[in-house]
């Protein structure tokens, strides 16, 4: 049985539809040409994904009627980069890509912010179907339509809000994900539990050591259930506006893209990274915002179930200073951080005392020298 979804953003003719189920990449064909009209697309992806699924994405499309011209990228976060994007821009003039066709990113969320934003910018703007093959891109990044490359001072600082005009989600793609990609992804439904729907956040603990070794059903229950939870808060703040609902998927992240920066996208995957941020901003919402000491706990036990790291790993602070000051979240000197004060709310982004920040950078391994 799959789940459909319609997503409309208020005052907006756009609209993205969204299909999640196990199998359904054997009837992309059809899904491309239901939400888009293409008969001809460019579909984007890496070299990893090119051999498990791409064949299977081909022949799918064909027997649907599109004709494909395919663009393999880059593995992992070096393909975000302005140069790996006009690569992309060539190959799209070299296939005569027109308004009428379409961009299909299979692949993971790298795959999929660099293909969106590729289509937000060709010829002005082409539809885009997004094919999520990794947890991280099937609950979070491939829902609501930022799109983005990394520029050499901080990650996503060039994008465009650019939403696709379908997400076709198949758990299945899943079962050749490492297991440690598996589990990094699962930070990111931990962080929705934690700053938007507390039942999602009890339902994963309960759930923790099935998800942690990779139950196929409850992963798939997983994906759902983080999905719904990502659209209501995207349907209300679509352009993730100044204080509005959508900053609340930032927890974490302050940091998070901190240590990414630093450690030049080597080491630490970013699921890896945001759960390392996470365990930072709890310990300030602890200290700013009230956050229960037992809240904090709970979250940090669900992120040791999933064997997520718990300490900055061999970062040194003054690398995560001149990362921070490059966030795109931070108030002219400041930076700002997404606090949550209970389970299942989050607050606005605020400034937080420098001197605070760095104890507890200390605090999770940090290296002053």
């Amino acid at each position: 049985m799959s789940t459909r979804l319609l997503v409309r953003y208020p005052g907006r003719p756009v609209r993205s539809r969204i299909v999640i189920g196990r199998g359904e990449l054997a009837r992309l064909g059809r899904f491309v040409r239901a939400v888009s009209g293409a008969r001809r697309v460019a579909l984007i992806t890496d070299p990893r994904v090119a051999r498990l699924h791409a064949p299977a994405a081909t022949a799918s499309l064909r027997r649907g009627g599109v004709e494909v011209g395919c663009i393999v990228v880059r593995h992992g976060e070096s393909a975000k980069t302005p140069l790996e994007l006009a690569k992309v821009w060539s190959r799209l003039a070299r296939l005569g890509l027109t308004r009428r066709d379409a961009i299909v990113a299979l692949g993971g969320g790298v795959v999929g912010d660099l293909a969106g934003f590729a289509a937000a910018t060709w010829l002005r703007g082409v539809p885009w179907i997004g094919v999520p093959t990794t947890v991280l891109a099937q609950v979070d990044s491939s829902v609501g339509g930022k799109t983005a490359i990394d520029l050499d001072s901080g990650k996503n600082l060039a994008g465009a809000f650019h939403q696709p005009a379908g997400v076709l989600i198949d758990p299945d793609l899943l079962r050749t994900l490492p297991a440690r990609q598996r589990r990094a992804g699962l930070a990111e439904v931990v962080k929705m539990g934690m700053t938007v729907d507390a039942s999602l956040f009890r339902w994963v603990e309960r759930h923790r050591i099935a998800l942690a070794a990779g139950h196929p059903r409850l992963l798939a229950q997983a994906v759902e259930r983080a999905v719904r939870v990502k659209l209501r808060v995207v349907r209300r703040d679509e352009h993730e506006r100044e204080g509005g609902p959508r900053t609340a998927l930032n927890y974490g992240h302050t940091l998070a893209h901190a240590l990414e920066v630093a450690a030049r996208y080597r080491g630490l995957l970013h699921g890896e990274a945001v759960a390392v941020g996470m365990r930072a901003a709890a310990r300030l919402s602890e200290r700013v915002v009230g956050l229960p000491v037992a809240h904090r706990q709970r979250q940090d036990a669900v992120l040791d179930a999933l064997r997520l790291p718990r300490r900055i790993p061999g970062v040194r602070i003054d690398g995560l200073r001149r990362a921070f000051a490059m966030d795109k979240k931070r108030d002219g000197s400041k930076v700002r951080w997404v606090l949550t004060p209970r389970m299942g709310h989050a607050s606005v982004p605020r400034p937080i005392q420098k001197r605070l920040v760095e104890a507890i950078l200390v605090q999770l391994g940090g290296r002053v020298r």
